[in-house]
C-alpha cells in the first residue's frame, strides 16, 4: 500500500527544486497534491510534468504569495475545495533573501527576507493548522529550515538568523498542536542542487557541493524521500525535531562561502528572490566599503 494513500497535501514552492520533487514523490506514493507558488509559469509546467507521469486529477496549481495572508487562507480553502480535506503542509518556499555586510543591509531587504522565509512559515501553520483541527483526524506540518540556522558560516546573517526563528517555530507551535494529534517537524538541508543555489550554474558553486563528506552531491530527491517520510505514519513518533539532510556537512563544521573578507557574502550586497521570477538585486561593493 502506499504510504500517502488518501492523504492530501500543500507543497508551497512546489513548482521548483526541491518543492517539485517532493509533488513528485508525495503523489507517487498515493497523495493528491496542491502546488503553491508564486511562480505561474514554473507551475504550470510542474503540473504537466505530473500529469504526464499519470497523476490526472490529483495535482492542482494555485498562485500563491506565502507572504500575504489573504493568499495563504485561499492557499488552503482550495485544498479543502478540491479534495475534501487537507492532511499534509510541507512550508517549504523560501528565497536566498538579502546578503552583503550588516551596514550595507537595508531595512527592505531584510523585512523581505523575514517575511519569505518566516511570516510565512507563521502563516502556514496557523491556516493549515486549523484545517486540520477541523477535520479532526491530525496532520503534518513539515517545514523547510536549513544548516543555516544552526551554526555560522552557512549563509548570510539574514537567511541564517530566518531559518534559526523558523526551527525555533517548529519547536514551539509543536508542543502546542500535539494534543490535536498534528506533527510539526522540519528538514534541514544543506547544499543541495537547486536553481536557488546554483541559479542555472551548477559549476560555479562545485566548491560548496564538495565541502561535505559524503561523496554524492545533494539532489532535490534526497529532500523528498526524507519529506516523504516524516509525512508518513512511519514518522508518527516524531514531532518537534528538525532533520540535518546535509550529507554530513554540519557535522565536520561550515564555512560555506568563506571566511573573514573571502567571504562570498561579503563582497556584494543586494537580494535574491530565490524563483519566484522577480529579480535579483545585485551591488558589487568596493573594497573599502568591506572595511
Amino acid at each position: 500500500m502506499k504510504k500517502l494513500a488518501g492523504k492530501v497535501a500543500i507543497v508551497t514552492g512546489g513548482a521548483s527544486g526541491m518543492g517539485r520533487a517532493t509533488v513528485m514523490r508525495f503523489l507517487a506514493d498515493g497523495a493528491k497534491v496542491v502546488i503553491a507558488d508564486l511562480n505561474e509559469k514554473n507551475g504550470a509546467e510542474a503540473v504537466a510534468v505530473a500529469r504526464a507521469q499519470g497523476h490526472g486529477d490529483d495535482v492542482a496549481f494555485v498562485r500563491c504569495d506565502v507572504a500575504r495572508e489573504a493568499d495563504v487562507a485561499a492557499m488552503v480553502a482550495e485544498a479543502e475545495k478540491r479534495f475534501g480535506r487537507l492532511d499534509i503542509v510541507y512550508l517549504n518556499a523560501g528565497v536566498g533573501g538579502a546578503f552583503g555586510p550588516i551596514a550595507e543591509t537595508s531595512v527592505e531587504d531584510w523585512d523581505y527576507t523575514f517575511a519569505m522565509l518566516v511570516r510565512s512559515v507563521f502563516l502556514g501553520m496557523k491556516h493549515a493548522s486549523l484545517a486540520m483541527k477541523k477535520h479532526g483526524q491530525g496532520g503534518v506540518i513539515l517545514v523547510t529550515a536549513s544548516i543555516a540556522g544552526m551554526v555560522g558560516g552557512g549563509g548570510s546573517h539574514a537567511y541564517s538568523a530566518a531559518k534559526a526563528a523558523v526551527i525555533s517555530l517548529i519547536e514551539n507551535v509543536a508542543t502546542e498542536l500535539g494534543p490535536d494529534r498534528i506533527r510539526v517537524v522540519g528538514i534541514a538541508p544543506g547544499v543541495i542542487s537547486t536553481p536557488l543555489v546554483h541559479r542555472g550554474r551548477p559549476e560555479k558553486y562545485e566548491k560548496q557541493f564538495r565541502q561535505q563528506p559524503w561523496p554524492d552531491r545533494g539532489e532535490p530527491e534526497h529532500i523528498a524521500d526524507v519529506a516523504a517520510f516524516l509525512c508518513s505514519n512511519d514518522a508518527r513518533f516524531i514531532t518537534g525535531e528538525t532533520i540535518k539532510v546535509d550529507g554530513g556537512l554540519l557535522a565536520q563544521g561550515v564555512a560555506l562561502w568563506g571566511t573573514g573578507a573571502d567571504n562570498t557574502f561579503m563582497k556584494s550586497a543586494g537580494v535574491n528572490r530565490g524563483t519566484t521570477g522577480e529579480a535579483m538585486v545585485v551591488r558589487t561593493l568596493q573594497p573599502g566599503t568591506r572595511e
